[in-house]
């Protein structure tokens, strides 16, 4: 099958993690991706560790089969030896606060000028409009705006910061990329571009749409922990074994929730979890606690009951499950070595033919490519 946007070509003015991720995503299914950096240093993220002999490990995971293009964006003359590539451009990403495009002449409008057609996607914290929309902000500071960090935040004494960059991927990337795409679609019956305004922290609401069943339109209070899918229940929440490891209860169902509980031996008397939670989880968490992760594995799995040993990221690209998959069959070169691909959402049908993926450009390797040199200073 060939490659969905095999033809399309997207200019990447991003940095670090959402914009980077979307083109990558892009360029996986065949989009020409040409990414402009500082000259010089490049972008920060690739000065990120860890590293391979130099190489950021980060960087090139999220950037390799990328063209790179070295351009002060700032100097004379930029945006003029940039327009042959704004006018065949489909695509453009940009992850800068909202005006600082406008002031290097980069702006939506004068880009439309040139080129009608072009899907310009500006990924932000807050938005283009509103009283955040200049606001400094990470993926913390989005989710906490969103309301969705207070729900499942750990005790008063020792918050706990959430596992995964919900807001920067959920609500960047992701949306980005459907955007875009739905973008592309209809320009094939306009014939025109638009200016696609994603906001991260609006993004993330959608990650707790029971919060906004319960806490927006019923107007409950909902407490830290205390919901049904953070933890206020036992049979929703994680409990240590005896060597440590946690074990991720997630017997929601009760036929599931009867069969972890015949698994540990829980009274009946207790198993009512939803009259008396802390009860329940208490003698839970002894029950669990009395025998090491290895024990309670092959036979939680055997009562197939919704409940798992948590494993780590090098515990998962081990499970042969994913292996039996190929999830990281795809590889990409750092520093001459192969390295296992980011896993992504996307159908084997519309990825390159091959296992490898490429390698990240060195800073400025395209410049020539397209034209880019950069002028001799006098």
């Amino acid at each position: 099958m060939a490659q969905p946007l095999k033809d399309i070509l997207v200019l990447d003015f991003s940095t670090l993690l959402p914009g980077p991720m979307a083109t990558l995503m892009l360029s996986e299914v065949g989009a020409e991706v040409i990414k402009f950096e500082r000259p010089g240093v490049g972008e920060d993220a690739r000065q990120t560790e860890p590293k391979i002999d130099g190489e950021s490990i980060g960087f090139a995971v999220l950037n390799h089969g990328k063209r790179s293009v070295a351009i002060d964006l700032k100097s004379r003359g930029a945006v003029e030896r940039l327009r042959p590539l704004i006018e065949r451009a489909d695509v453009l990403v940009e992850q800068f606060r909202p005006g600082v495009m406008d002031r290097l002449g980069l702006g939506y409008e004068a880009v439309r000028k040139i080129n009608p057609g072009l899907i310009y996607c500006s990924i932000t914290g807050y938005g283009q409009t509103g009283p955040k929309a200049s606001a400094a902000g990470h993926d913390l500071n989005y989710v906490g705006d969103a309301g969705i960090l207070s729900l499942s935040r750990g005790p008063d004494d020792q918050p706990t910061a959430p596992f995964g960059l919900v807001a920067d991927i959920g609500g960047g990337t992701y949306p980005a990329v459907m955007n875009i795409l739905l973008a592309l679609i209809a320009r094939q019956a306009s014939g025109q571009g638009t200016h696609l305004d994603i906001a991260m922290a609006e993004g993330a609401f959608a990650f707790a749409y029971w919060a906004h069943a319960e806490g927006v339109i019923a107007g409950q209070n909902i407490e830290s922990g205390g919901s049904r899918l953070t933890g206020g229940l036992a049979r929703y929440r994680l409990y240590s074994a005896a060597d440590g490891r946690q074990i991720a209860v997630g017997a929601l169902e009760e036929k599931f929730w009867q069969s972890f509980c015949d698994v540990i031996g829980l009274p009946v008397a207790l198993r009512d979890d939803w009259s008396d939670p802390n009860a329940c989880a208490a003698e839970v968490a002894r029950r669990l606690r009395e025998h090491p992760s290895t024990h309670w594995e092959p036979l939680l799995a055997a009562a197939d009951c919704c409940c798992s040993v948590v494993k780590t990221p090098a515990e998962a690209a081990r499970d042969p499950h994913f292996k039996a998959r190929d999830v990281f069959g795809r590889t990409v070169k750092i520093s001459g070595r192969d390295a296992p691909a980011l896993p992504l959402p996307i159908a084997p049908e519309f990825r390159s033919s091959g296992n490898s993926v490429g390698v990240a450009a060195t800073l400025g390797e395209d410049n020539t490519r397209y034209g880019l040199d950069q002028p001799k200073t006098e």
